[in-house]
C-alpha cells in the first residue's frame, strides 16, 4: 500500500465508518472433546474461555513455527462448549487441513460456518454510537454475541483492541444491507484500514508473518504475546515456545518503524546496519496523520542492532524503530 488518501484516516480516528468484509472465514468446532482437543492445538488458553469470550491464537507445528493465526471464540450457549474460529479466507483451508490431521480418536468435528452470510466492519472512534443507532450493543474486544435487530438477526464479534473500536457483523445479505443503510456513517476504503493496521502495528499473516520456504516465523519473533499462554498445559509446538521463553529473548523482533526517505520499491525490503543484514521491512505506506503524512512501516530487526543503536538503512532511506 503506497498511496496518499487525504482525510481518509481521520474518519476512523475521529468518527466511524463501515467496510464490507470479504476476507473472513469461519470454522465451527464441536464435539464432546472440543475444549480439550482445541486447547492442545493452539497457542492460547481455550479451556479458560467463558461463553462469549475469545482470544487470539497461533497454530504451530512441532518445530514451533507458525502455520496460521486466528481468533477463537467460545459460543454463548452451547453445552458442551462449541467454538468459532475466525481467520482469513486465504488461510482457512490450510488451517482446516492442519487441524484435521490431528483428530485421531477425538469426538471433534470441524465445519465451515457462515459461508452464506454477508460481513460488515463498523470501525472508528464513534463506532459504538453507530451500533447503538441500529440497536446493537457495544461489546468489549474479544467478545461474541448473537443479537436481534429490526433488520434481522446478526452475529456481532470483536477482534483484539487497537487505537479505535472495531466491530464485525455477520448476517443475511438483506439484514446487513439494512443495517449498513441505517448506520449513517461513510464507507471507508481498504487503504484506510491498512493505515490503521500500520498505526496499530498489527502483523498480517502472509505478509508480515510468513510460513514459506524462505521464512518460517516463530511466535515470540512476532511480538504478539497476547497469542501465547504459558500455564495452560501441553499443546503442539509448546516445547519450542517454552525453550525460547526460558532463554529470555529472540534474535529478531517484529516492530513498527518510521521511515526517512522514500517508500520501499518492493517488499520485503532488507534492512542493513553497519553493512550487514539486520532485518527487513514487510509493510509500508504513506499514512496521512493530522500533523502531516508520515512514512510508516512494519518489519523485523535483529536485537543486537537495536541494543547497539545502529542506524538501520534500506534501499531508499533510513528506518527508525518506533516507540
Amino acid at each position: 500500500m503506497s498511496g496518499f488518501e487525504p482525510n481518509a484516516l481521520s474518519v476512523l480516528l475521529e468518527d466511524a465508518g463501515f467496510r464490507a468484509v470479504t476476507d473472513r472465514a469461519f470454522l465451527r468446532i464441536t464435539g464432546s472433546d472440543a475444549t480439550r482437543w482445541l486447547n492442545g492445538m493452539v497457542s492460547n488458553s481455550i479451556q479458560a474461555l467463558e461463553p462469549g469470550e475469545g482470544n487470539y491464537n497461533f497454530m504451530l507445528n512441532a518445530q514451533g513455527r507458525i502455520q496460521g493465526d486466528a481468533t477463537v471464540y467460545r459460543e454463548t450457549t452451547a453445552e458442551p462448549a462449541e467454538f468459532l474460529l475466525a481467520t482469513s479466507t486465504a488461510q482457512v483451508e490450510t488451517i482446516q487441513k492442519h487441524l484435521d490431521h490431528f483428530i485421531i480418536m477425538d469426538d471433534v468435528e470441524l465445519t465451515p460456518a457462515y459461508t452464506d452470510e454477508t460481513g460488515l466492519l463498523v470501525v472508528g472512534k464513534r463506532a459504538a454510537e453507530a451500533l447503538g443507532r441500529v440497536g446493537l450493543p457495544a461489546i468489549e474486544p474479544l467478545r461474541l454475541v448473537h443479537a436481534d435487530t429490526e433488520h434481522g438477526a446478526v452475529l456481532l464479534l470483536t477482534p483484539a483492541g487497537g487505537k479505535v473500536p472495531v466491530f464485525e457483523l455477520r448476517g443475511a445479505t438483506a439484514t446487513i444491507d439494512g443495517i449498513r443503510n441505517a448506520l449513517r456513517t461513510p464507507e471507508v476504503s481498504a487503504e484506510s484500514l491498512e493505515f490503521l493496521r500500520l498505526l496499530d502495528a498489527r502483523p498480517l499473516f502472509g505478509q508480515d508473518i510468513r510460513n514459506t520456504e524462505t521464512a518460517r516465523d516463530l511466535p515470540q519473533e512476532t511480538a504478539q504475546t497476547h497469542a501465547l499462554h504459558f500455564a495452560k498445559g501441553c499443546y503442539l509446538g509448546q516445547e519450542i515456545v517454552e525453550r525460547i521463553r526460558s532463554r529470555g529473548q529472540v534474535h529478531r523482533r517484529f516492530t513498527a518503524f518510521r521511515l526517512t526517505g522514500e517508500l520501499p520499491a518492493t517488499l520485503p525490503a532488507p534492512l542493513e546496519a553497519g553493512g550487514k543484514l539486520a532485518g527487513e521491512l514487510t509493510s509500508a505506506a504513506l499514512v496521512p496523520l493530522a500533523e502531516g503524512p508520515v512514512l510508516a512501516a512494519l518489519g523485523y530487526v535483529r536485537q543486537e542492532a537495536v541494543d547497539a543503536q545502529l542506524e538501520l538503512t534500506y534501499a531508499g532511506g533510513v528506518a527508525v524503530p518506533a516507540a
